[in-house]
C-alpha cells in the first residue's frame, strides 16, 4: 500500500530536484545544460499538476506516465481496434459505446464524423425504426411505478439506474460518487450483495437494497438469514426496495468472490465475516429450496421492509423452472413487485472464464423468456421487469423495453462514468484509477466531487438520447414501443422485425387457458414443489 505513494511521489520529487540541479548547472557552469533543465523542469511541473488535478485519477496515481493512456487514445480509431470489446457470441460489442459513456460523463459532445462504423448487412445487426411523423420529445422523461397489490410503500423508478456493484468490490469513494451522482440526478442505485454500508447512506441516494446467499449485513453467525436484523435495515428511509439475489449473468450458478486482500477490517464489518479472509457467498440460498418457498420468501421479505416493493434477480436458465415459479405466484397468490433480468454478457472481477463465457441466456432471450411467461401466466401487470447487461447507450435502453423490460440497470457503464479504464485488474486490489480497490492510497485518486456529478451527467444524458430516439420512432411513452419497431437482420437479404424472429409472443393468460404448442411441454413440465429441467 506504501509503495504506490513512495513511487509516486518520489518520481515528482526525483524529477523536480533534477530540474533544479540542472537549472543551477545551466547558471554556473555551462549554459547547455539548458537542454536538459528545460525537459525536466516541464516533467516536474507536469508531475506536481498530475498530483494536484482532481479529474483524472489515472494521472494522481501515475502522474507523468499516464499520460501515455491519453496519448494512445488520442489516436483513435486505428488504436482502437486493440480496446474493442466482445459481445456473447464474440461480435465486436460496438467499439464507440466507451468513448460515448466517457463523453457524456464529461458533458462533451458525443457525435462522431462520417456515420456508423457497423457493418449494416452483416448478420445480427439490429436497427430500430424511425417514423415518418416523429413527435415532440417530452419535457421529463417517464418514471415506471414499481409496487404490486402487496405493496404498501410504491416506488417510481427511473428508466436508467445504477446496476448492482457490492461496496468490497468498488472502493468506498466510488460507491459514493454512485450514489451521490444517483441523489443528484434522482435515479436508484443498487447496493450488490456485499451489504449495506455507510458509503451507500452517506450520500441521500436512493437504494435497492441487494440480498444474496451470503446474507451480507443481515446474516446470523452460522452465515444464515437474520430477519431481526433484515427489518432494522430495511427500515431506513434510503432504501426503496429490496431485491433477492438468484444469481447473477457473469456468474450463474456460483456465489460472489471477494479475495481476502480486499477484506480489510471495514468491508469485514459490513459483511459480517472474518478480516482478511476470502469471502465466497454460497452457490444457493438456505431459505428456500422449492418455487413456492421462493414466493413465500419474498412475501417475507416484503413484510419485514415494512411493505417496501420487493423482488429478485436471477440470469435465466431453464424456461421450465422459470415456469415453475409463475405456477408457484398462482398457487400462493404472492407476486415479487419486480423482477430484474440479469444478461449473461455481463461483466465481473470474479468468476471463471468458462462460466462467464459459456453460462446462462443472454440478456434478449432472458427477457422474452421472463416477460412472455408472466403475460402468459396473468402476472405482467403486477410485475414490473428491469434489465441489466451491457446497457449503456440510449440505444441500449430503447431496445430492452421493446424486448419485454419495464427499466435498465448499468454497471459497466457507470463504472466508465466514475473513471474506470477497464485495466482489468479488479481482482488483484491494484486498479490503477481507485475505482475496484480498497487500497486507500489508490482510492484517494478518485475524486468523489468530480465523479459525483459525471454519473449524474452520464445517466441524465443517456435517457435524454432514448428519449429523443423514441421520439423520433413517433412514440412519447415507452408502453407504446412494440416488437416491430425493432429490427434485426438474418442474412443479407433477409431482415425481420423481433415480431417475427420470436414467433411465440404469449396472449395474457394463455397459458392458462390454451398453452401453444411452442410452450405446451414446457408449461406442463413446470412443477411448483421443485425446481425440475
Amino acid at each position: 500500500m506504501a509503495r504506490l505513494s513512495v513511487v509516486r511521489f518520489g518520481m515528482v520529487a526525483g524529477l523536480v530536484a533534477i530540474a533544479a540541479a540542472a537549472v543551477l548547472l545551466s547558471n554556473t557552469l555551462s549554459p547547455w545544460w539548458w537542454f536538459l533543465a528545460g525537459p525536466f523542469a516541464l516533467f516536474a511541473a507536469t508531475g506536481v499538476y498530475d498530483l494536484a488535478q482532481r479529474k483524472h485519477s489515472v494521472l494522481r496515481n501515475y502522474p507523468v506516465l499516464g499520460h501515455a493512456r491519453f496519448l494512445l487514445e488520442s489516436v483513435r480509431p486505428e488504436m482502437q481496434q486493440y480496446f474493442v470489446e466482445r459481445n456473447f457470441d464474440g461480435r465486436p460489442y460496438d467499439r464507440s459505446v466507451r468513448s460515448i459513456v466517457y463523453e457524456r460523463a464529461k458533458g462533451t459532445a458525443a457525435e462522431e464524423p462520417f456515420g456508423t462504423e457497423r457493418d449494416m448487412y452483416a448478420e445480427g445487426y439490429e436497427f430500430l425504426v424511425p417514423s415518418l411523423a416523429p413527435v415532440p420529445v417530452p419535457k421529463s422523461p417517464p418514471r415506471v411505478r414499481v409496487g404490486g397489490p402487496d405493496c404498501a410503500r410504491q416506488y417510481d423508478m427511473a428508466l436508467l439506474n445504477v446496476s448492482a456493484m457490492s461496496f468490497g468490490s468498488l472502493s468506498s469513494n466510488a460507491i459514493l460518487a454512485l450514489n451521490q451522482g444517483a441523489a443528484r440526478g434522482g435515479f436508484a442505485h443498487d447496493t450488490g450483495e456485499g451489504g449495506l454500508s455507510e458509503y451507500h447512506l452517506r450520500g441521500g441516494g436512493d437504494l435497492i437494497w441487494e440480498i444474496g446467499t451470503g446474507y451480507f449485513g443481515c446474516r446470523t453467525a452460522d452465515g444464515g438469514f437474520d430477519p431481526g436484523e433484515f427489518a432494522d435495515k430495511a427500515a431506513h428511509d434510503a432504501v426503496k426496495c429490496v431485491s433477492l439475489k438468484l444469481s447473477q449473468g457473469a456468474k450463474p450458478g456460483m456465489g460472489g468472490v471477494l479475495p481476502g486482500s480486499k477484506v480489510n477490517a471495514e468491508i469485514a464489518r459490513v459483511r459480517e465475516v472474518p478480516v482478511g479472509q476470502t469471502v465466497v457467498s454460497p452457490p444457493y440460498h438456505r431459505v428456500f429450496s422449492t418455487p413456492r418457498e421462493l414466493v413465500r420468501f419474498v412475501a417475507k421479505m416484503r413484510e419485514l421492509s415494512g411493505g417496501k416493493p420487493t423482488g429478485f434477480k436471477l440470469c435465466v436458465g431453464s424456461r421450465v423452472q422459470f415456469l415453475s415459479v409463475c405456477k408457484a405466484m398462482l398457487a400462493e397468490e404472492v407476486t415479487p413487485d419486480f423482477i430484474v433480468v440479469d444478461g449473461a454478457e455481463g461483466g465481473t472481477g470474479a468468476a471463471p472464464l468458462e462460466f462467464a463465457d459459456h453460462l446462462g441466456t443472454p440478456l434478449t432471450e432472458g427477457l422474452h423468456t421472463v416477460h412472455n411467461a408472466l403475460v402468459g401466466a396473468g402476472l405482467r401487470d403486477r410485475i414490473r421487469i428491469g434489465a441489466s447487461g451491457k446497457v449503456a447507450t440510449g440505444a441500449d435502453l430503447v431496445k430492452r423495453l421493446i424486448q419485454g423490460a419495464d427499466y435498465t440497470n448499468a454497471a459497466r457503464a457507470m463504472m466508465f462514468a466514475v473513471g474506470c479504464i477497464q485495466s482489468q485488474r479488479c481482482h488483484t486490489n491494484k486498479c490503477p484509477v481507485g475505482v475496484a480497490t480498497q487500497d486507500p492510497r489508490r482510492g484517494r485518486a478518485l475524486d468523489v466531487a468530480d465523479k459525483t456529478e459525471r454519473v449524474r451527467r452520464y445517466q441524465q444524458e443517456t435517457v435524454a438520447s432514448a428519449m429523443r430516439i423514441m421520439a423520433a420512432m413517433g412514440v412519447s411513452d415507452p408502453a407504446r414501443l412494440s416488437p416491430e419497431q425493432l429490427r434485426r437482420r438474418v442474412d443479407v437479404r433477409t431482415v425481420l422485425s423481433y415480431a417475427e424472429w420470436y414467433d411465440d409472443w404469449l396472449a395474457p393468460r394463455e397459458l392458462l387457458a390454451d398453452p401453444p404448442a411452442g410452450w405446451a411441454a414446457d408449461w406442463a413440465a413446470a412443477d411448483p414443489d421443485r425446481f425440475a429441467g
